[in-house]
């Protein structure tokens, strides 16, 4: 556990029991804090009392009276469509608001490991951003990182939570996933290399449209002041990005780029020049786990972190080979007769279906749930690698009508379309879930989603041995 002082002796609010409220509640206590905790839902309350701290309706107002912060949960709104009731109550008082990512960087900037045996000292802290793609680019530069004998640890929007992780050994290296909840609320700020994907349209609810989502991303990069950072400049707001950071950031990588230091992918071979000469390349066409476009530029951004950490090409080619992948993002499930079955149903709107899309072929593509802005109009143009469309959830018959005449069924439910898909099957055709969708229709999030895709398929499996 992260420990956090700077509260010691003081009342502080925390909003939300989720994993990171949780882990910030017991930070903020083992640090010789009071947390006053709140959650909206029974169960979040519940988990609360059950892990032993004072729950308390932060909405009432008299319950601030001597509260010096608010550390609020990434999934509850600050500002945009409106901000919760707790956190109006908290800056009518004037007390700062915060979350667990700003605690941890207080915190690490207080902390010091001394000097391990090769006289080395400060620890390393790597973010990563961007619409899509953070969870895979995070976890490959920590395995990377992990295959070379590199001290490593991996947490924020992925797996462990900040203040749930350790405090970092001299030259060990923290890896962050951060969503744009993270960085747009976080008091501090200070990453060593900071990395951009991308963006497309998400949570624009959230931060009241794509301008206010790209600030919140960028908010890493200004408030954050790393000096190597990583940018994707397939976006304009990339480009933007990497020319802002021109004459502040010691050491600029672009992902897609011409000029300067560069990684990009020429089909399967990832290839790294710096002003104009090549210094390194790696085929990637058996790494099992980086198949598609957007993983290329996954791996094309975890190369260039790990360059920037000083690791050489073959070094981080032996790392890429033997990544498994995460659950759930182009996951191979099985083949049954012929036919095989993906699970991707981390792709949750339609940019990350895209990407699901144009890495296979004869497609029969499950997808629909809580729809985003947009829906899949936008992914009406890969059509021709689809052979049937099947529908499920709130948005299927908006879909529907974005299909036209588009083979496509309406399913309902998502054991109801895997049936439906298995039937029309041909030995060749590839089952695709990737929902281009949220899951909270049917499904508490989209590991749950994705997991009862993965037993609707090993029943199907099990049905063929039975019979």
């Amino acid at each position: 556990m992260i420990v956090v002082n700077a509260y010691a002796g003081q009342r502080v609010g925390v909003l939300g029991l989720g994993r990171s409220g949780l882990a910030a509640a017991g930070a903020l206590q083992a640090g010789g804090a009071e947390p006053v905790c709140w959650d909206d839902s029974p169960e979040g309350r519940k988990a609360g009392v059950h892990a032993g701290f004072s729950v308390r309706d932060l909405t009432r107002e008299r319950e601030w009276e001597g509260v010096t912060a608010l550390i609020v949960s990434p999934g509850i709104a600050h500002l945009y469509p409106a901000p919760h009731p707790a956190i109006e109550r908290a800056m009518a008082a004037g007390v700062p608001v915060d979350n667990d990512i700003g605690l941890f960087f207080r915190e690490m900037a207080a902390w010091e490991p001394g000097l391990d045996d090769d006289g080395e000292g400060d620890p390393t802290v790597i973010c990563v951003t961007g619409s899509n793609g953070k969870s895979t680019t995070s976890a490959l530069i920590h395995h990377i990182l992990l295959e070379v004998g590199r001290a490593a640890q991996l947490g924020g929007n992925i797996g462990v939570g900040v203040l749930d992780l350790e405090y970092p050994a001299a030259s060990e290296t923290i890896v962050l996933e951060l969503s744009s909840y993270q960085t747009d609320l976080a008091r501090s700020l200070a990453p060593d290399i900071a990395v951009f994907l991308n963006l497309s349209d998400d949570h624009l609810d959230r931060h009241a449209g794509r301008g206010g989502y790209f600030a919140a991303k960028m908010r890493l990069f200004d408030a954050g002041a790393p000096e190597r950072v990583v940018i994707g400049v397939g976006e304009p707001e990339g480009r933007y990005l990497a020319n802002r950071l021109e004459g502040r950031a010691d050491k600029i990588v672009r992902i897609g780029g011409r000029e300067g230091w560069t990684v990009s992918m020429k089909k399967a071979f990832l290839v790294e020049r710096q002003n104009g000469k090549q210094t390194g390349s790696l085929d990637l066409r058996t790494a099992p786990a980086l198949r598609g476009a957007h993983n290329g530029q996954n791996a094309c951004a975890a190369y260039a972190a790990c360059r920037l950490m000083g690791l050489g090409p073959k070094q981080i080619e032996a790392g890429m080979m033997s990544f498994a992948g995460l659950p759930h993002r182009l996951e191979r499930i099985a083949e049954i007769d012929g036919v095989t079955y993906v699970n991707d149903s981390k792709a949750t709107n339609a940019d990350a279906a895209e990407k699901a899309l144009l890495s296979y072929d004869n497609i029969r593509w499950i997808a629909g749930g809580e729809a985003k802005e947009g829906g899949i109009a936008a992914l009406v143009p890969l059509l021709d690698r689809v052979r049937k469309t099947y529908l499920i959830g709130a948005a299927q018959d908006a879909f529907a009508a974005q299909l036209g005449d588009a083979p496509h069924a309406r399913c309902e439910t998502l054991d109801a379309a895997l049936a439906a898909a298995r039937a029309d099957a041909q030995p060749g055709d590839v089952v695709l879930l990737a929902p281009a969708c949220a899951s909270f229709d049917q499904f508490s999030s989209f590991e749950a989603r994705g997991e009862a895709f993965r037993e609707g398929v090993r029943n199907l499996q099990s049905d063929i041995r039975s019979g």
